[in-house]
């Protein structure tokens, strides 16, 4: 169902799932600790791991877990793609809901580009998205196309990131000692 931009983040903020615009494709977001509505709605196996997405840094890395030097390391990666199309999987703290992770031990982080997903997420805190799709098909890249195949999922329709690519943030994941790439996306990493 359309909404404003008020109705989204009240929506949101009562643990209801709903979708907005990002700089990559529109994403399905719910509070952390209501996970497995997503999981539910994309009919999507929850082994498959969600991402934070927010409208700033220190809404995220309380959910990370490093010593300095790593914390260090994951911040200068951060400044050098953020916001953006960049998603970094780092290992996860206790206050990652078991239920966001299905158990594991890490947790994909993300500021995204887009004005309309900082619209909601500056209001909502950290939210955790999947990319607006049913599980194991494509990616919907418009708004109405989500509300039509979403439609009790509250959309910020009228809404056009004109930063949107439609290409996949680039997925890296933190070893111990170096990032790791498991998903070549839109930002190439030098």
């Amino acid at each position: 169902m359309q909404g404003s931009l008020t109705e989204v983040v009240t929506a949101a903020i009562n643990g209801v799932v709903v979708s907005f615009p990002t700089d990559t494709v529109p994403a399905l977001a719910v509070r952390p600790d209501r996970s497995e509505l997503l999981y539910k709605i994309k009919q999507r196996d929850n082994n498959k791991p969600l991402i934070l997405l927010a409208a700033n840094s220190a809404d995220l890395w309380p959910f990370t877990q490093g010593n300095s030097e790593e914390k260090e390391i994951w911040q200068e990666m951060a400044s050098r793609y953020w916001p953006g199309a960049l998603t970094l999987v780092l290992p996860a703290s206790t206050k990652v809901p078991a239920g966001l992770n299905s158990g594991g031990n890490t947790i994909g982080i993300r500021l995204p580009n887009s004005e309309a997903a900082k619209a909601v997420l500056q209001q909502t805190g950290a939210l955790a998205t999947s990319s607006a799709n049913l599980s194991g098909e494509a990616p919907l890249l418009n708004m109405l196309q989500v509300d039509r195949v979403f439609p009790t999922v509250t959309t910020l329709v009228g809404e056009r990131d004109r930063s949107a690519s439609n290409q996949p943030s680039t997925v890296i994941k933190w070893t111990g000692t170096d990032w790791q790439i498991l998903r070549q996306g839109l930002v190439v990493i030098e």
